[in-house]
């Protein structure tokens, strides 16, 4: 009976040939060092490639969740950049299932000015009593409270930087000036009003922390003469993520001069960035395991040449060629097979550690690796994307599998009478 003529017994040979190839002791101990190096490297790269991915989709997840602390999930406002009858187009804006709540808010631009100190600031005027439900300002608040500012007192909530850049503390008054100006028969002069700081927030993210400043909705409709008018509507959403199509079914709702924008437009440079970058460490973090699998290819070429007799051998008995290709595949595609299960479970206990490794290197060397005093966040987050670890999976024993290739189609053209000619 030849292999040939019993098909059905022929996979089971081939993993049964294949897998004692890969297990046995070898008279060439190099080739077992090879496999051991490539079984490394995949494991590895997937860990480093996982955990680079879950620890920047942390960071990307912090830095957002700080953003949108101040910022909302997305905004109504108008091409003529203020809004009449606000509660009217919150109202029907609730009337998506998305919607959770709605606030006004009145945003412009201002000088701050305290002992010749000058800062530019956005000035963001909010409803107390509202902004809650759409923002978690009160959530950052250092000093004070959101509920300390009251219409007509004109009370200021600043951030800390933009506390410390001005030197003052709560309960000083500091000079707010307006870029509308007044005009009077000596030209325009621009309109000067005083403020007194009445809380200091922090919410860890630059932008906001020195470079906003927050007033009650009422002074600012005074101050930047307003009127019933505001500059537009926050909205807080259910999910987040599901912001671009929320604003885009607001916007056929609404119709007319409104426009609604969402946070992924807002900061659509900053995410086009962090994704960038993850691309590009993703391909580069990849190159590991690509030289894992040249390894593979270096370890099958050298057990191709050390088993020749055996291959000419079962050539005779009957084997085709396509059976002798599958017996070698079968021994790189099992390296690949363990490595890529080494490495998601290594790469998963790293990144839901990192945190605590980190500690522990910091500990070790004396040192910190992200300074609390330079860096806003100090700590080493980790969000596992379970889309990224099938990714990064299948990509690996992608890689294995076709680094068999070549050698296994080497070991399938060996010509029996030439191999077992100086045996």
């Amino acid at each position: 009976m030849t292999f040939a003529d019993e098909e059905c017994l022929l996979r089971p040979f081939e993993w049964l040939v294949g897998l004692r190839y890969l297990l046995a002791k070898r008279r060439t101990h190099f080739i077992s060092f090879i496999s051991l190096i490539s079984l490394a490297g995949i494991v590895l790269g997937m860990t480093a490639l996982i955990t680079v991915l879950s620890v920047m989709n942390g960071f990307q997840k912090e830095v957002r969740d700080r953003m949108l602390s101040m910022a909302a999930h997305a905004q109504i406002t108008s091409y003529g950049g203020t809004v009449e009858g606000w509660s009217d187009l919150a109202q029907r804006a609730r009337e998506n299932p998305e919607v959770l709540a709605a606030a006004p808010y009145v945003s412009q631009q201002a000088l701050l000015s305290n002992q010749g100190e000058v800062r530019g600031v956005y000035v963001r005027g909010v409803d107390p009593a509202l902004e809650d439900s759409v923002a978690a300002l009160s959530k950052s608040m250092k000093a004070g409270n959101l509920s300390d500012l009251a219409p007509d007192r004109f009370g200021i909530i600043i951030g800390k930087d933009l506390a410390y850049s001005l030197g003052v503390v709560v309960g000083e008054r500091i000079t707010l000036i307006a870029p509308q100006g007044n005009v009077t028969p000596a030209g325009i002069v621009p309109r000067l009003r005083q403020f007194t700081v009445v809380g200091v927030f922090e919410v860890g993210h630059l932008e906001f922390d020195s470079g906003l400043a927050v007033i009650h909705i009422a002074d600012a409709q005074k101050l930047y003469r307003m009127g019933e008018k505001v500059s537009g509507v926050r909205l807080k959403l259910k999910d987040l993520l599901q912001a671009p199509r929320v604003a885009h079914e607001l916007t056929q709702r609404l119709g007319g001069e409104t426009l609604v924008t969402d946070w992924t437009r807002q900061n659509v440079n900053y995410f086009r960035a962090v994704e960038i970058e993850k691309r590009m460490m993703f391909v580069i973090l990849t190159l590991i395991i690509a030289v894992a699998a040249f390894n593979i290819v270096s370890a099958l070429v050298m057990v191709v040449t050390d088993k020749q007799s055996d291959i000419a051998i079962l050539r005779t008995l009957g084997a085709a060629p396509g059976s002798i290709m599958r017996i070698f595949m079968v021994q790189g595609t099992v390296i690949g097979l363990v490595g890529t299960v080494l490495g998601i479970a290594c790469g998963l206990l790293l990144a839901f550690n990192i945190d605590t490794v980190v500690k522990f290197v910091e500990t070790v060397f004396h040192t910190k690796i992200l300074s609390p005093e330079i860096y806003y966040i100090s700590d080493f987050p980790s969000d596992v994307h379970l889309g990224d670890v099938i990714v990064v999976a299948l990509v690996s024993f992608l890689l294995t599998v076709l680094a068999t290739l070549y050698p296994s189609y080497r070991a399938a053209r060996i010509n029996p009478a030439e191999a077992l000619r100086y045996e």
